[in-house]
This record gives C-alpha cells, sequence and structure tokens, in this order.
C-alpha cells in the first residue's frame, strides 16, 4: 500500500469543487414575478403645467438571468390592460377607450426584454420590445436592483425599472393639445425564485 496515492486525489478536491461552483456560476437562474408587489405606471403631462398618472396594478411575468453572462437575461412582463386605474372616471373612461389602449380590443401590454447590461453592481439597461394596443416598438428600460442579481442568485430581488416612450408611436395620437405626447413609465417588480 503506498501512502503517497491519497494526496494527489486530495488535491483534486479543490479543482472538482471550483468546477462545480463554476456550473452553479453559468446556471440560468430563473424568478417569477411577485404580482402583489409589483405594479406599473405610466405618467403623462397635462395642459402642459400638471401630469396624471395611470397604474397597471395586474401583472404577470417571469426573469431569467444568466450569472456570468447577464447578456442574455429575459425579462417578460404582461400588464392586464383592462385592470388600468386612472385618477378620475373621465381619464379612466378615455384610458381605456379606442382613442387609447382599447382595452375591449387589447387587453394586455408586454415587455419583452433580452439583454441586460450592468454599468454597476445594481443598475444597468435592459433593451427589448415594448406591445401596447398591437403595436410593438424597441424600448430600452433603465433598472435598478435592490441587491445585485447575480450575486444574490436564488434569493428575492426587487428591481425598479423606467423609460419614456411617445404615445404617438402606438396609434394613441387623440387630444394632443391636452395630453402631452411623452409618457414616462415605471416598472416596480420583485421577482420570486422558481
Amino acid at each position: 500500500m503506498n501512502p503517497a496515492r491519497p494526496i494527489p486525489r486530495l488535491l483534486l478536491l479543490p479543482l472538482l469543487a471550483a468546477f462545480a461552483l463554476a456550473n452553479t456560476a453559468s446556471t440560468p437562474q430563473r424568478y417569477t414575478l411577485d404580482a402583489s408587489a409589483s405594479n406599473v405606471s405610466a405618467k403623462v403631462p397635462f395642459f402642459g403645467l400638471a401630469s396624471k398618472t395611470a397604474r397597471f396594478p395586474r401583472m404577470e411575468g417571469l426573469v431569467t438571468i444568466v450569472p456570468g453572462a447577464p447578456e442574455k437575461a429575459v425579462i417578460d412582463v404582461t400588464f392586464d390592460a383592462t385592470a388600468i386605474e386612472a385618477p378620475d372616471s373621465v381619464t379612466l373612461a378615455r384610458l381605456r377607450g379606442e382613442k387609447f389602449f382599447w382595452v375591449e380590443k387589447y387587453p394586455t401590454i408586454r415587455f419583452t426584454g433580452r439583454s441586460l447590461k450592468l454599468a454597476s453592481a445594481t443598475k444597468g439597461t435592459v433593451s427589448g420590445d415594448l406591445t401596447a394596443r398591437g403595436v410593438t416598438k424597441p424600448a430600452t428600460l433603465s433598472v435598478t436592483f435592490d441587491a445585485d442579481p447575480v450575486r444574490n442568485a436564488g434569493k428575492p430581488i426587487s428591481f425598479t425599472g423606467t423609460t419614456t416612450i411617445d404615445r404617438r408611436q402606438f396609434g394613441m395620437k387623440s387630444y394632443q393639445l391636452i395630453v402631452g405626447n411623452k409618457v414616462d413609465i415605471t416598472l416596480k417588480a420583485r421577482m420570486l425564485p422558481r
């Protein structure tokens, strides 16, 4: 029996552990949006003096983040347009109607992000497409995570995403003397590991 034989085996253990960690680090981390802690708001100038904000409180979605390869991240979120909330009944009726979201014909709004570029551990941008009222246009979300999504893989993570769109690009061209064309959208979402 050669007592020197176990030494090479012991040296292999750190290598195997490092390989296992590398494998885990590149494993896609999948999340489901916590609908009870997530919402979307859309703020638009009104008469050039004030603003009005509509909210979309009902949403669902999936998020996938690949540690070490954030550019492969996928964010797929669908908002229930029929559940839109507005500050008053007149605004709500208009937003639900044919000249704006036309919720009878287009009951959902969807954002699909296909690439996450991190500028720091908790800030970055997500590039993708926004579909509203049957029209799909490129959109980029500026995102801020409450914690590093790579280091905290497998734990609940919250983020805020913001973007600005031109409502006319989505066929919403009415009331231009009253309602501004630029719409500031804010998505607040909490992700739960699957």
